[in-house]
């Protein structure tokens, strides 16, 4: 019964967002963010939780599931963009494409994010998710994340100078056209599914058998873990429908502006941050109200999507934190917050958005954060994912 509450104000939201003038697409907004968190939060979409279970348990489900959503968003992407930008000519970029430069500075962010990610427990949008279940150190990784945002701003004119400015900003559509690198990145995954589908579990076909009844379809929904490939290609089909409407989806920007605002106001960044909002993508650029934001109000649905899925599920379950919970949280999130500041993007919005259109950042982010995550788990510094 709470659940059903909580999925009632979300549609009553929507609908007055939507009857207020140029509100549309901030109730679109708020109306996909929902549907986002449930997905998430049913599925358990976790980039840092589906690694650890390979590189941990050889479990290559969750990775596949990532594979997936990349492969639909593939498809989705590059016929949009067509639409944007019909000639992939030299020197153009669709608008608001999360394509950023290609530099060492991309690498070392997506080293900080996934090793934030081993000690946090969780990547921002799995934070964000678990924050609507009621997690008790999500809103500790968040502040953290933040903090992170703060010392990213603060090292970017050095890093901007020393090599972003001059890096190669690298679109594969621009060498291949957008049918070659459609074909070059579904290849790529389809290998990558290949060498992944040796470490699927044995159990796996019995966790798959179809429901007995319209009872047993919907416990299913409810309760226990939808199948990992449903939350793949239903977070690929989302991203896609969500740049039809929107911008590319990402859940770093509003914290970021947040954030950047509030430096602003306390003198705590740099006076000019060079060449910062000339990139697209999750760039934190200020805005004047984070309730006119439509990337503010997609975060706040994933939040109470994921609120409605926990309780509904009964996975709603506020706890109190420890110390060293908190600890870890904080510090993890700082790291990821510096990732994802300094790479333009988290691993939704750049690895997924950015691979998703074809750019090289989004692979270079994406290995390199799984690197890290390998060798922080090696390390011994992994953590359980926030407890719900």
């Amino acid at each position: 019964m709470p659940a059903f509450f909580v999925l009632l104000a979300i549609g009553a939201s929507v609908h007055l967002l939507g009857e207020r003038s140029g509100g549309r697409g901030l109730a679109f907004a708020l109306g996909i963010g929902a549907v986002l968190g449930v997905v998430l939060q049913r599925s358990r979409f976790c980039f840092y939780c589906h690694a650890r279970d390979y590189f941990e348990r050889g479990d290559a489900r969750g990775l596949l599931a990532i594979v997936a959503a990349i492969a639909v968003g593939t498809v989705g992407m590059h016929v949009v963009m067509s639409g944007w930008l019909p000639v992939p000519q030299a020197g153009r970029l669709p608008p608001d494409a999360h394509i950023g430069p290609v530099s060492w500075a991309l690498v070392a962010a997506g080293v900080a994010f996934g090793l934030g990610m081993v000690i946090s427990g969780s990547c921002i949008s799995a934070h964000w998710y678990r924050l609507g279940e009621g997690s008790p150190t999500a809103p500790f990784a968040l502040v953290g994340t933040a903090t992170g945002f703060l010392l990213g701003f603060n090292t970017w004119n050095w890093l901007y100078t020393a090599t972003i400015a001059t890096a190669p900003v690298a679109w594969l559509p621009h060498h291949l056209g957008y049918a070659g690198s459609a074909i070059l990145q579904l290849a790529a995954l389809g290998l990558l599914t290949a060498w992944l589908w040796r470490a699927l579990p044995t159990e796996q076909a019995q966790q798959s058998e179809a429901p007995r009844s319209f009872g047993d379809a919907l416990a299913r929904l409810l309760q226990g873990r939808w199948p990992y490939v449903w939350g793949g290609l239903a977070v690929g089909a989302i991203a896609v429908i969500v740049v039809l409407r929107l911008r590319p989806l990402g859940v770093t920007a509003a914290l970021g502006s947040a954030t950047r605002s509030f430096g602003d106001a306390h003198a705590l960044l740099p006076q000019r941050l060079e060449g910062l909002d000339g990139f697209a993508g999750c760039v934190t650029a200020v805005v004047q109200s984070l309730w006119q934001s439509p990337n503010a109000l997609l975060v706040v649905g994933i939040v109470a999507g994921a609120l409605a899925a926990g309780l509904a599920s009964r996975q709603f379950r506020p706890a109190w934190p420890s110390v060293q919970q908190v600890a870890r949280r904080l510090g993890g999130g700082v790291l990821v917050g510096w990732g994802g500041m300094t790479g333009l993007g988290c691993t939704v919005g750049n690895l997924l958005s950015g691979t998703m259109a074809g750019a090289v950042s989004g692979w270079i982010f994406g290995a390199s954060l799984l690197l890290a995550v390998w060798g922080g788990l090696r390390l011994g510094l992994g953590t359980r994912p926030a407890a719900a």
